[in-house]
């Protein structure tokens, strides 16, 4: 059996506008000002700095911040959301090969939700939020949950995102990352990010398909 664990927000799906609208519905209550969309998702998946102090100016998610990011999030999570061109398509193509699962630093309960809302949450087997596991990526924990949970051997096991977050949960798990660059991040070519779905098929054939 082998297994393509992939990261959800700017992976599978486009969910920019409203993580951008809450980090702003969140920072426009603290009192700070309203910051560009583009900014936020650029550096959403920065694994160098703080994302509290960065978006809140708080050292930790205070539970005022962690309150009003859940209502606002969890009342405008499917606004403008979107599956990415071609995702649709290579679930469909490797369904019958692969077990699928989500692992997201997002709350599980939000994903599924999305997920059905977009009526893909079919196409996997699991999905894991941050609320599942002790830590969140780039922690392994959530990887290491799903290949023992389907006894997938490491080698037989791969995680598509599109943050170092995931390659380096990844790496940490003894598995495959692949890094996509059509999510919410901006990589030069030397990381060796993948730019579309067609170039991401051709790997999965190449580790998969060709042994």
């Amino acid at each position: 059996m082998n297994m393509i664990i992939f990261d959800m927000d700017g992976t599978v799906i486009n969910s920019g506008f409203a993580i951008a609208n809450t980090v702003n519905y969140v920072r426009e209550n603290l009192g700070l000002e309203s910051l560009e969309k583009d900014f936020i998702l650029e550096n959403i998946n920065d694994i160098n700095i703080n994302s509290a102090e960065f978006f809140y100016n708080e050292k930790v998610f205070t539970p005022q911040i962690q309150e009003l990011f859940e209502d606002y999030y969890s009342k405008n999570c499917l606004v403008d959301l979107h599956i990415y061109d071609g995702i649709k398509k290579l679930l469909d193509n490797f369904k019958s090969d692969f077990k699928f699962c989500i692992a997201t630093n997002a709350n599980s309960n939000y994903a599924r939700k999305m997920l059905n809302h977009l009526e893909i949450d079919k196409y996997f087997s699991s999905i894991l939020g941050y609320n599942d596991v002790e830590k969140p990526k780039p922690n392994p924990d959530m990887v290491n949950v799903l290949l023992d949970k389907y006894s997938i051997k490491k080698e037989n096991a791969q995680l598509v995102g599109d943050s170092t977050k995931d390659t380096i949960a990844a790496f940490n798990a003894g598995i495959d990352g692949i890094l996509v660059n059509w999510g919410f991040s901006n990589y030069d070519n030397e990381k060796g990010a993948l730019n579309s779905v067609e170039e991401l098929e051709k790997k999965i054939i190449e580790k998969f398909y060709s042994r």
